[in-house]
């Protein structure tokens, strides 16, 4: 990897602290922080209560297993792929994380080795279909989890493993034979009571009327919202006003 990659990568992971790996120890040795505030403790769970469940019980397990979900953007899946590798972490296991929509800054042998840590996460899979020498990558390597049997391998896409079109029909096979989910989306409602967990673990109160109008006057994805909110934490706290609407109007410029 280049100094230029190095460098992209780094202010990539700069604003977080969860420390994960892209590759092994024999290779070149690449920390990837992730977002420290993307927690199973901060993940509203919605309708998604058999998802979570089946999550804690991978990462529970002492042996390998294999888990695939799916939604649209923003729907949530990296924040619970973050969730995995943050509680390994705490238990002092070893874990990697590859984010596959991020691959220009490394390539396909940075899964040599991966079968011998306790979890692999590979976000965003459908971001590589149709490239021939990922497919295989991934497909090999989830070939020697199977064989040895001990790394807990979690997989998510925009689509059900059989619509993702992979040039590769044995990596499609492989992805649809473990348990699959749909990570449904969150009602309006979900938003609300999500934006309140995330400002109490953030120390501050956001009252019901002011989460209802943001919903109103926002875009209502997630990211958007989360990332709206923290800036009204700050805006609030440099002028030590609570949050109301006719403050939030002020702060945003509605």
């Amino acid at each position: 990897m280049s100094a230029e990659d190095r460098d992209k990568l780094a202010r990539f992971s700069a604003c977080s602290s969860v420390e994960v790996l892209l590759n092994t120890p024999a290779q070149l040795s690449l920390p990837l922080y992730l977002p420290d505030d993307e927690t199973f403790a901060s993940f509203w769970p919605g309708e998604n209560p058999s998802l979570l469940a089946a999550l804690q019980g991978a990462l529970a397990q002492q042996h390998g297993s294999y888990l695939y979900f799916w939604s649209r953007e923003g729907g949530g899946r990296s924040h619970l792929l973050h969730a995995a590798c943050a509680e390994m972490s705490a238990r002092g296991e070893a874990v990697g994380y590859v984010p596959l929509d991020k691959r220009t800054w490394f390539v396909p042998e940075v899964l040599e080795g991966m079968e011998n840590l306790a979890l692999v996460c590979i976000d965003n899979i459908e971001c590589i279909a149709g490239e021939a020498e990922w497919e295989m990558a991934i497909f090999d390597l989830y070939n020697r989890i199977l064989e040895i049997g001990k790394t807990r391998l979690l997989i998510t896409g925009d689509r059900p493993p059989r619509q993702l079109n992979l040039g590769l029909p044995d990596l499609a096979s492989r992805l649809d034979w473990g348990q699959i989910y749909r990570l449904q989306p969150l009602s309006d409602d979900d938003k609300l009571q999500a934006m309140q967990l995330r400002a109490g673990l953030r120390g501050f109160e956001l009252p019901e009327d002011v989460g209802r109008f943001l919903l109103k006057r926002l875009d209502r994805e997630m990211r958007t919202l989360f990332d709206t909110l923290d800036r009204l934490d700050r805006a609030s706290i440099s002028a030590q006003r609570k949050l109301t609407i006719p403050f939030v109007k002020e702060a945003l410029g509605l």
